[in-house]
């Protein structure tokens, strides 16, 4: 599927033309009046009823978690914000999520909506995630991490992966949408929530557009797609505290179980100003990755720009990768980087199975100032395979590094680089070099 067609195929959300105000049903916007029970109230009104808009007006607006449901537009209006509360017992009972590709049941994400379809955020107020007190759980989370990952291969059953609570310190998304369909994102600020920002699961059609995403805390990614159909993500901002936009479709053996892969997305006009990565593909790929189409962004003052990661155990697949007309400034680590030995999972897998990487393509892309210009680091196990890059102007300190692929073409490569011999190649099979220079 190309990009023209895939756009033809996402279905934005059909909301009712009726229109429900937030003071009509007990919310004040002073900041400090508890208006969970509000909000919440106007929701499943306006649902019984049909559907429709519900109008944030001016003012900020406390609350815990929202439960969205179908047909129902959250719209909030400029000079408005709502503010979620940090008592973690708020965020109870736990309910059925995906934590970093594992199903479980933990704290509810601040926003949340379950087999939904017709859904929306829309308006050009804030969602203010008051994060911080969530934060300092990163140092906490192993233990539990690991008793998650485990479950699969300890048979553990869904319904029996109970976890919320604070000994367990898994924190739960901002906003988080499962098995939904039609779901549209637009012109809002998200600030500084627990963990992953936006976090759309099993979803199809899902439109993200106009956002500004700003986040400081650990492993908060801006926009996390996890084995979705149908995505567009455009002229989005992010400065996170982790990925930018990561692509994933679940862990190790329970994403082998669930076994639904994140096809058909596309993101472009975004500008990713500061994370770890820009648009990143990985590590959870065990359901498998394909489709995906990144054109005209910008990522400028983070530590990797293109990053495609997985490791032995992971499984799945990855495949049918497109980055065209790509800046990248001013990376602390690799410009572009695509790496099968990723070392940094929180627990590592059990297994042995090798992820298979083959069909990605990158053209058109320029940069500086970063402290690598590309690394290919494959696996002897899985060769990753076809492999092109065209039209690449890089200056960084260091420059072309390949190991362990079948099928490498390189058209128009420009590398210019101050501590290397510019190329350095291993174990590359079917390599194919035209029209290019490595200083």
């Amino acid at each position: 599927m190309n990009f023209e067609k895939l756009l033809k195929s996402i279905t934005p959300p059909q909301i009712p033309n009726r229109e429900y105000q937030i003071e009509n049903y007990g919310a004040v916007g002073d900041g400090i009046t508890d208006n969970t029970k509000a909000i919440n109230y106007a929701i499943n009104t306006c649902s019984n009823n049909g559907g429709g808009k519900i109008i944030i007006s001016k003012g900020s607006y406390l609350t815990g978690p929202v439960k969205l449901k179908s047909n129902i537009e959250l719209h909030i209006k400029k000079d408005s914000s709502i503010i979620f509360k940090s008592d973690f017992n708020e965020y109870l009972p736990v309910v059925f999520t995906r934590w970093e590709g594992v199903e479980c049941f933990n704290y509810s994400p601040l926003i949340y909506a379950i087999n939904c379809e017709n859904i929306a955020i829309t308006g050009k107020g804030k969602l203010l995630g008051n994060g911080v007190k969530w934060w300092h759980w990163k140092k906490l989370q192993y233990d539990a991490a690991k008793k998650l990952y485990d479950a699969e291969s300890d048979n553990i059953p869904v319904n029996e992966r109970i976890f919320g609570t604070e000994e367990d310190a898994l924190r739960p998304p901002f906003i988080q949408t499962i098995n939904c369909k039609n779901i549209l994102l637009e012109g809002i600020t998200v600030s500084n929530g627990p963990f992953w920002t936006i976090h759309p699961v099993y979803c199809k059609n899902f439109i993200a557009r106009n956002l500004k995403i700003l986040t400081e805390g650990p492993n908060t990614d801006g926009l996390n797609p996890d084995s979705c159909e149908n995505v567009l993500i455009e002229n989005c901002f992010f400065e996170t505290g982790d990925d930018c936009i990561a692509i994933s479709s679940g862990m190790n053996e329970d994403g082998w179980r669930v076994n639904r892969q994140c096809e058909n997305i596309l993101i472009r006009k975004c500008i990713m100003k500061s994370g770890n990565g820009g648009v990143v593909i990985g590590s959870p790929t065990s359901g498998g990755i394909k489709n995906i189409y990144v054109e005209d962004c910008i990522f400028d003052g983070l530590k990797r720009g293109i990053r495609l990661k997985s490791m032995l155990g992971r499984g799945g697949y990855v495949e049918n990768i497109n980055y065209n007309n790509i800046i990248i400034k001013n990376t602390r680590d690799q410009a572009i980087i695509i790496d099968l030995h990723y070392a940094l999972s929180t627990v590592q897998p059990k297994s042995k199975t090798p992820p298979k990487f083959k069909n990605i393509h990158i053209k058109n892309v320029t940069g500086e100032n970063a402290d690598t210009s590309v690394q290919i680091n494959g696996i002897e196990e899985e060769l990753i395979e076809n492999v092109s890059f065209e039209n690449i102007n890089l200056k960084a300190k260091k420059g072309f590094y390949a190991c362990h692929v079948n099928g490498l073409y390189l058209n128009k490569i420009s590398i210019n680089s101050e501590e290397s011999s510019g190329i350095k190649l291993k174990n590359i099979k079917n390599l194919d070099i035209k029209e290019s220079n490595f200083i």
